[in-house]
């Protein structure tokens, strides 16, 4: 039994570990837009829903909804998208709420 209990809790340390990951790289992928000025609210236009979506997916229950609502205004008006939402939003589920 303390074996199962070991194995569940490094699976969720993992999980923990593996969003913090995905939110460091999702939020560079939104900072990208910066390099290329006039490209940027073009991209901007595409990466606003489809961020908005990943957060929702990748954090359930009422804290992805919100953050995939923030994510996605944040990404569609220009000059916010600055703002690092998914690595927040890690901080807020795994820091904050101490949720495992």
């Amino acid at each position: 039994m303390g074996e199962e209990v070991q194995i569940v809790t490094k699976s969720k340390d993992s999980s923990k570990k593996t969003k913090l990951v995905l939110s460091i790289l999702f939020d560079i992928i939104g900072m990208l837009s910066y390099i290329v000025p006039l490209f940027a609210e073009v991209t901007d236009i595409v990466w606003a829903p489809i961020s908005g979506l990943i957060l929702m997916y990748m954090y359930k229950g009422v804290t992805g909804k919100v953050a995939g609502i923030i994510g996605f205004i944040e990404e569609a008006f220009p000059f916010i998208d600055f703002i690092p939402t998914f690595t927040l939003t890690w901080i807020y589920q795994y820091v904050i709420k101490k949720e495992e």
